[in-house]
């Protein structure tokens, strides 16, 4: 599969000001690569309860899929996070549906049920397992956005996590990127399979947007179109929630 290639964004270990990210820079026209004969596809796995899913997700995963080169994104919604259980979250099916919406108008992005599909809590490191089972020969990049970096210890088996598969980290507004050296302490010589994206981060959560939802306030271009229909016609959100 051809990938769209804009050059810019580089695999960087800085830390950035809390709060501000900025782009290293100006992108230029989009080209067409070719890779080489047989060489292994990139995916990028980006998973999240995606309650609901929104321009913040597909962000960093355009963003990992230009700095990686990636030739297809999984976004992977968890049946029942081990992280979340006191949250009251909207049912597995709306949430699998407004996925299925979000990721529906780029070709580079698909909808990945298998947390879905299997019984009990959805952990991270049973899922790669999995997918490193169905896609095998393929190079797969768990994606996911600074702060989630940050509680990654309260994971389970970060660590063997990190020898199955590659991390890629995005930025997120009031999270600093991790610098090199703190990777370096905590992961060791592993740290090399963790890559750090550099580029604009969107401070839009899916709390706020359930909060306004539920205050009757506009979420218009925080979410696709197609979700923000979904929310209305399924009355989603009309309580407020918290995380």
């Amino acid at each position: 599969m051809g990938r769209r290639r804009v050059s810019g964004p580089t695999l960087l270990a800085r830390p950035a000001r809390k709060g501000t990210v900025t782009p290293s820079a100006e992108p230029a026209p989009a080209v067409e690569r070719r890779r080489d004969a047989g060489a292994a596809e990139r995916i990028g796995v980006l998973g999240g309860t995606f309650d609901p899913p929104h321009v913040g997700h597909l962000w960093l995963a355009t963003l990992a899929a230009d700095a990686l080169e990636l030739d297809r994104v999984l976004f992977m919604p968890a049946s029942q996070p081990p992280h979340k259980r006191r949250r009251r979250m909207s049912s597995a099916g709306d949430r699998l549906l407004m996925t299925r919406l979000a990721v529906a108008g780029d070709p580079l992005f698909e909808l990945c049920p298998i947390e879905m599909e299997r019984p009990g809590p959805s952990f991270t490191v049973d899922s790669v397992s999995e997918l490193l089972t169905m896609y095998r020969g393929s190079r797969l990049f768990l994606l996911m956005a600074a702060d989630s970096l940050s509680q990654v210890d309260t994971w389970r088996e970060p660590d063997r996590l990190l020898s199955l598969v590659e991390w890629a980290v995005g930025p997120r507004p009031g999270t600093p990127l991790p610098a090199r050296e703190a990777l370096r302490e905590r992961f060791g010589s592993s740290a090399s399979r963790i890559h750090v994206l550099d580029g604009p981060s969107l401070g839009v959560s899916a709390s706020e947007i359930r909060r306004r939802v539920a205050a009757g306030r506009a979420i218009r271009y925080l979410v696709p179109v197609a979700v923000e229909e979904l929310i209305a016609d399924r009355r989603l959100y009309r309580r407020a929630t918290s995380r």
